[in-house]
């Protein structure tokens, strides 16, 4: 988690998070996108990971700042409900999917 420490505290341009298109570059989605967000507010992403979208991030913000990062696993019945990643399946996700979230994160902080 250390090499995503490099985003905290940088301002998120909303404008590139709502260009869906560009998204799906890193195989993300934004499933939640508050428009415009609050001083205090979430985005959340899915990450095509083993398949559709089944694994997701939560962003927190303060202030237009990244403040927090929730990586989780997406629960079948409830898509509004993400649950924690064991040790193993967030290595995992970080392994195989790594360098597009680093793109992302790139892409979304300018």
């Amino acid at each position: 988690m250390k090499r995503f420490s490099q985003y905290m505290n940088r301002e998120v341009i909303h404008e590139n998070v709502k260009n869906q298109e560009k998204l799906k570059d890193f195989g993300i989605t934004c499933r939640y996108l508050p428009d415009p967000p609050e001083d205090f507010d979430e985005y959340e992403f899915g990450i095509d990971y083993l398949s559709s979208q089944d694994r997701a991030v939560a962003v927190t913000i303060e202030n237009g700042h990244i403040s927090r990062m929730l990586f989780g696993a997406t629960v079948p019945d409830n898509p509004d409900m993400l649950k924690p990643l064991s040790d193993q399946e967030l290595n995992d996700l970080l392994e195989k999917r790594g360098d597009d979230l680093i793109k992302f994160f790139q892409y979304v902080t300018g």
